[in-house]
């Protein structure tokens, strides 16, 4: 297991985040996953056995029940929570009340309580919104995000789900006071999902901060069980629950090639799913779940697996998106000032 700097501080995470949105089950994340007690404590003692130190969770995942597990489990274990990285996540509606739900100052500072007592702790390290809140004044949702780093109940902040002007205008404005920045950004990132290189990779190798990719498997498309002559029926979670969406006659293409790629190398189409993220440079720690320990496992594996320079090519003219304008007219551009068609500058001569 490697170790990499969490954005531009001194805080060092495994290349793998355990993910515990299949912790709970209640509602309407049944779909993702019904882990108990009991399996969550096995599955977080894999995951530390094996490396990870970085744990992320959010409130509204199973209404709370996914902290509550997750801390429970620590307890338990005996796990020592200064060798843990905790990140939890507000945003998300947690009760039928008109101000249960949103990114206020009231809604961040209600909920950072709900969360540390879930979790039996008195700090996270890691506190992030889990989307843009379209009617809350972002100078508002920073204010209060400095607010709950300044009561040491939260060390450092982060986002998810940002469009790339969102995170530059709240840093901006968290600059501009003298506030805590977001140091993360948490987004879907797989190879059958590259959406985010347009615009949040190059803001975020720009700025020094961390990428954080959920759902690498694409909602579990990736997995290796689905092909073109095996596609989802009976009670698969992708005929019922969608997401993230997936254009799947193109992530047939990816998985033919990566069904290649892993019988040489002797591993799953997951692994070599995995593998590529975690070979994508702008990348810190890539959130894996599981619904048991042996799939845990086979995923904590990914990160032996080293792609060629030869099977990383196959895989990027597979998968590439066409770069929309302007991207496609800034590499155009650039290419005279970074050498991408071996220009030469004109020799010039000072007299």
């Amino acid at each position: 297991m490697k170790y990499n700097q969490l954005g531009n501080t001194g805080v060092l995470v495994s290349e793998l985040c355990l993910g515990t949105m299949t912790f709970g089950g209640n509602g309407y994340w049944k779909a993702m996953g019904e882990l108990q007690q009991n399996a969550v404590n096995d599955i977080v003692k894999t995951a530390v056995d094996n490396g990870i130190n970085f744990i992320d969770t959010a409130n509204v995942y199973s209404f709370g029940e996914s902290e509550r597990l997750l801390g429970q489990a620590i307890k338990s274990l005996g796990l020592s929570r200064d060798e843990l990285v905790i990140a939890t996540k507000v945003r998300g509606r947690m009760g039928e009340g008109k101000n249960q739900v949103g990114l206020g100052r009231f809604q961040i500072m209600q909920q950072i309580e709900g969360s540390l007592k879930r979790l039996q702790m008195d700090h996270v390290d890691l506190y992030q919104i889990h989307g843009f809140d379209p009617i809350t004044p972002l100078e508002e949702t920073m204010r209060g995000l400095e607010d709950v780093v300044r009561s040491g109940k939260v060390r450092y902040i982060g986002c998810s789900n940002l469009a790339a002007w969102q995170v530059m205008k709240a840093n901006g404005i968290a600059e501009k006071y003298g506030w805590t920045k977001f140091i993360s950004t948490q987004n879907y990132y797989s190879i059958a999902g590259r959406d985010i290189e347009n615009e949040i990779v190059p803001m975020v190798q720009d700025q020094h901060m961390a990428i954080l990719p959920w759902s690498p498997l694409a909602g579990g498309f990736l997995s290796g069980k689905y092909t073109r002559d095996n596609k989802p029926e009976g009670d698969s979670r992708r005929l019922e629950f969608n997401f993230p969406p997936v254009n799947q006659e193109r992530a047939y293409d990816i998985i033919d090639v990566m069904q290649t790629i892993g019988e040489a190398h002797g591993v799953s189409v997951a692994r070599v799913a995995l593998a590529w993220v975690l070979a994508q440079p702008a990348v810190t720690s890539v959130i894996i779940g599981a619904k048991n320990t042996d799939q845990l496992l086979d995923n904590i594996k990914a990160v032996e697996v080293s792609l060629t320079n030869e099977q990383l090519e196959q895989l990027d003219q597979v998968s590439g998106n066409p770069k929309p304008y302007p991207q496609w007219m800034i590499q155009r551009q650039s290419s005279d000032r970074l050498g991408a068609y071996n220009f030469t500058p004109p020799s010039i001569v000072v007299k």
